[in-house]
């Protein structure tokens, strides 16, 4: 086992490919993941198409994925968790620098490193992660739900239960019903939001967001999208918004449809400045704007609880399993929406 297959991103041509490189080796506090499965993100397809630019890149090759589950191989040295080689594990999707003085790895950082944009991640035959970034999985969860948990659930659960903190019977709207959208929906829903109204242009997106939980499913460029918002929630407006698409339009939508004291929670990224052109109201009706990022350490051990006792299940969020071979026609499929994937799963 010395070579194994990994996609890497060079971030001096643009260039990806499944290349043939050496099993990395785990270095003190770090252990060798055997990868079972990975998810494929838009953020990744962000990264290869060079609108997502590594903040922190440790070198100018990077092994793309930051959605893993696997089975730890082999421990490195000066561990401190008593992990075990066997451990069926999934990795949070980031890790901070760990050089502040007293750092617990939580949120705010701005130091936040992300897996496979700022240094190797999972689209690979074994993965080195850091021990304080793995969690141990239930016999009971598959690896491929597993894997999506660290990004396409743990970053709309983070922002719904702690960006927005959102309480039963307050009003959720969610634009744009893609892999981390849907997930959105279903968050909002096992946290008692009422209504729940998904927005999104394509009509399976809609029917996926109803199947998913969402009490009304709208076109945006419904001519009477406005009304049918306020008729949806009596006439008060939206407690809170989540743009999980990330782009200009959305937000000023979206922000438009808040009621009194309600928040856009910036859940979608996009290197677009925000604007919001909305006048006197905006301020009248103490409306807000949130910016979130990615989910917490917290946020994927609370979620692989609930999924292992049966209170979320994810199987339905699996789209199709293709080899790690075919990285760059997965890329292909989630970028233009061929079969209107939630996510797509490589395996090594």
């Amino acid at each position: 086992m010395d070579t194994m297959l990994a996609g890497r991103f060079h971030l001096d041509s643009k260039k990806f490919a499944v290349e043939e490189v050496s099993v990395p080796v785990p270095g003190p506090g770090e252990i060798l993941i055997e990868v079972k499965a990975a998810g494929v993100c838009l953020s990744d397809v962000h990264l290869l198409d060079g609108s997502l630019v590594p903040l922190f890149a440790t070198s100018d090759t990077v092994t793309v994925g930051h959605e893993v589950a696997g089975v730890i191989h082999t421990l490195g040295p000066d561990l401190k968790r008593g992990l075990t080689a066997g451990t069926r594990v999934t990795l949070e999707a980031g890790k901070t620098c760990g050089q502040c003085a007293g750092c617990v790895r939580s949120r705010p950082c701005t130091q936040m490193r992300t897996a496979g944009i700022d240094y190797d991640g999972g689209w690979a035959q074994y993965t080195v992660a850091r021990e304080d970034t793995l969690i141990p999985l239930p016999d009971n969860l598959p690896f491929d739900q597993a894997a999506i948990i660290p990004d396409a659930v743990s970053t709309p659960y983070a922002a719904v239960v702690t960006t927005a903190g959102v309480r039963p019977a307050q009003s959720v709207g969610v634009w744009g019903v893609g892999g981390v959208g849907a997930h959105n929906v279903r968050v909002a829903r096992l946290a008692g939001a009422a209504p729940i109204i998904a927005v999104d242009p394509l009509p399976s997106a809609r029917e996926r967001a109803l199947a998913f939980g969402a009490d009304f499913a709208l076109d945006p460029a419904a001519d009477d999208f406005a009304d049918q918002v306020r008729a949806a929630t009596a006439g008060r407006g939206l407690d809170f918004a989540f743009d999980c698409a990330g782009v200009p339009a959305v937000r000023e939508q979206a922000a438009a449809a808040l009621g009194l004291g309600g928040s856009l929670i910036l859940v979608g990224i996009s290197p677009s400045p925000l604007t919001i052109t909305e006048g006197l109201t905006f301020n009248y009706l103490g409306k807000q704007v949130r910016g979130h990022y990615g989910g917490t350490p917290e946020s994927v051990t609370e979620l692989v609880r609930l999924a292992e006792v049966g209170r979320l299940d994810l199987a339905p969020s699996i789209t199709d399993h293709l080899p790690l071979a075919e990285a760059a026609d997965a890329v292909n499929r989630l970028e233009n929406k061929i079969g209107d994937p939630i996510r797509l799963i490589l395996v090594p």
